[in-house]
Formats: structure tokens, C-alpha cells, sequence
């Protein structure tokens, strides 16, 4: 019986995942995902931004600097909305 571990990591690249997937299937350069910071007060809060076809799209969100992935995936999913807005 798989761990729940796998099967949480397998989820929790599924925006990520489907995005590349896209892209590979247009032919496109894979996505490039930077993490960013901002400092607000004693804290700092992260992001992504990843480059879809020479185009950056932003997360929604800021995170706590423990869930990177969660931001990347945030990211992954806005590029994936904005697509499929766009026709593709």
C-alpha cells in the first residue's frame, strides 16, 4: 500500500505537472519558475513567477517561506488559466 507521503508529493505537483505537460505538447520552451520575496515587518513572504512562452504570469498568493512548492504551484495554475483564456 503507497505511503500517504507519495501520494501527497504526487499532488502536489499536479499545476506544475500539467503545465509542462502543455507545453511540451505546443512545442514550447519548459516553464521557468523564480521565487520571490518580500519582507513585511518581522517576516518574509514568499511567491512565484514562472515564464510561459516568454510571458510572466504571478501567483496569486504569498506564502509562508515553508510552502514554496504551494507558491509554484499557485503560479502554475494562474499560467494554466491564462491559456486557456488565451485559446490554447
Amino acid at each position: 500500500m503507497p505511503s500517504a507521503t507519495t501520494n501527497q508529493s504526487s499532488a502536489t505537483t499536479r499545476w506544475q505537472d500539467n503545465l509542462q505537460d502543455k507545453c511540451h505538447e505546443y512545442g514550447w520552451v519548459m516553464p521557468e519558475f523564480q521565487i520571490v520575496s518580500d519582507r513585511r515587518g518581522g517576516r518574509t513572504a514568499w511567491s512565484c513567477i514562472v515564464k510561459v512562452c516568454g510571458t510572466p504570469v504571478k501567483a496569486k498568493f504569498w506564502y509562508d517561506g515553508r510552502n514554496l512548492n504551494n507558491a509554484k504551484e499557485d503560479a502554475a495554475e494562474a499560467a494554466l488559466l491564462w491559456l486557456t483564456s488565451s485559446g490554447y
